[in-house]
């Protein structure tokens, strides 16, 4: 399987400028591309194909005194431009079949855009140098801080410039068989929520950070300086790197927690089985900004891509299983019940059930998974004497005279 290595870049001031240029004909590669083929949507005629546009706006283009600049940068990540609009038409007309989850038609880029992107293939020759530094055509050796070795050779490198004004290289590399973990017994079910981020089908209850919660202090007042900056002017573009740096703080915080997390419950568990949960449907609700703060899908998406990396079970079940209303104890579905109840009594077994273990054992059942309802039961609830012991005690007793 193929996986992403970030990495943190520091280019220097000459570095940063040949960075700008490069996003720039990048940029402007991708629109001219598109505004040629939505002319010719306009006009009625076919698509133009990729090597008749690489032709036209890259090879030609150079030639002519208004986009000689474009032979400034490497050719190849001009190329790699127009294979990312291909992407991003075929990602929409798959949308529109059915293929995949729909997403709107390619857009126009503009320079004010925070996030800035180019990508370099094997045929650009970048390499890493004896010195441990990123050599990239036209721009020069980069300052890396390795935080980790790669496990393999990489097939491409992206540098990104986020929101923040931060550079990163990022990695794509192939990885083996050779990292799947020995076999372990556990197994386990993941009820996410907002009170607890997680609670397991073990009787665990994670708590959830809250980072944007425990932020909103600061970002409040880093927003409120940026909007009382006159447009236009340096100083607010510095107050808007430092709304965004705060906001990239929340955001790596909230990254760093469901990696650990994720790795641990995969490392420990030999299947995991968690809750198709509508995110978007919840993010449309009084509890959006809760929502969003937990980030749900990025951890599940975690748990999916590293199930897979280390031979483990990762199993997903429907959205409308009632996990919440049947008892794990006898099974006996009780119906729906307001989110203020978290413990309740099952009428049948007489069983005093916490609301979010039982439903993470259910979530377990559900996917076929052998676990018990360990640590479901919160205590014995009071059941009434069968039939046939109601009435006098079969012994009898001693009678006192009055």
């Amino acid at each position: 399987m193929q996986l992403r290595y970030s990495f943190r870049l520091y280019p220097s001031a000459g570095q940063r400028t040949a960075l700008a240029r490069a996003f720039g004909c990048v940029r402007v590669v991708y629109n001219d591309a598109l505004r040629a083929r939505e002319t010719a949507r306009g006009a009625g005629l076919p698509f133009p194909k990729t090597g008749e546009l690489s032709k036209r706006l890259i090879t030609e283009a150079k030639k002519t005194p208004e986009r000689a600049w474009l032979g400034e940068v490497s050719a190849v990540i001009l190329q790699q431009s127009l294979r990312d609009l291909d992407t991003a038409y075929k990602n929409f007309f798959d949308g529109l079949q059915g293929k995949r989850p729909r997403m709107g038609a390619p857009r126009y880029k503009s320079r004010k855009d925070t996030r800035q992107a180019v990508r370099f293939t094997a045929n650009a020759r970048w390499s890493i140098t004896p010195g441990h530094k990123l050599r990239l055509p036209k721009i020069g050796d980069v300052t890396v801080k390795w935080s980790r070795a790669l496990p393999s050779l990489p097939s491409t490198v992206t540098v990104v410039k986020d929101s923040a004004g931060r550079y990163f290289a990022s990695f794509v590399v192939e990885t083996g068989p050779g990292e799947v973990l020995p076999k372990v017994s556990p197994e386990l079910g993941i009820d996410l929520g907002l009170g607890h981020f997680a609670v397991l089908s073990d009787g665990t209850k994670i708590d959830s950070p809250r980072f944007l919660r425990r932020a909103e202090k600061r970002l409040k007042k880093a927003q409120r300086a940026l909007s009382r900056k006159e447009k236009g002017s340096r100083n607010r573009d510095k107050a808007r790197v430092r709304v965004a740096r705060a906001h990239a703080r929340v955001a790596d915080a909230r990254r760093e927690f469901h990696h650990q997390l994720s790795t641990k419950l995969i490392r420990e568990n030999q299947a995991v089985a968690v809750e198709d949960l509508a995110v978007k449907g919840l993010a449309r609700t009084r509890l959006a900004k809760s929502v969003h703060d937990a980030g749900w899908s990025a951890f599940v998406a975690m748990l999916e891509y590293k199930a897979a990396r280390y031979g483990r079970t990762f199993i997903r079940i429907g959205r409308f299983e009632p996990t919440s209303q049947v008892c794990s104890q006898c099974g006996v579905k009780d119906g729906p019940k307001p989110l203020h109840v978290r413990v309740w009594t099952c009428p049948a077994c007489g069983a005093v059930l916490d609301r979010d273990i039982n439903a993470a054992v259910n979530v377990a059942k559900a996917a076929g998974l052998a676990v018990t309802a360990c640590r479901a039961r919160v205590r014995p609830g009071l059941l009434p004497a069968p039939r046939g012991e109601a009435g006098t005690h079969p012994t009898p007793q001693p009678q006192t005279a009055r």
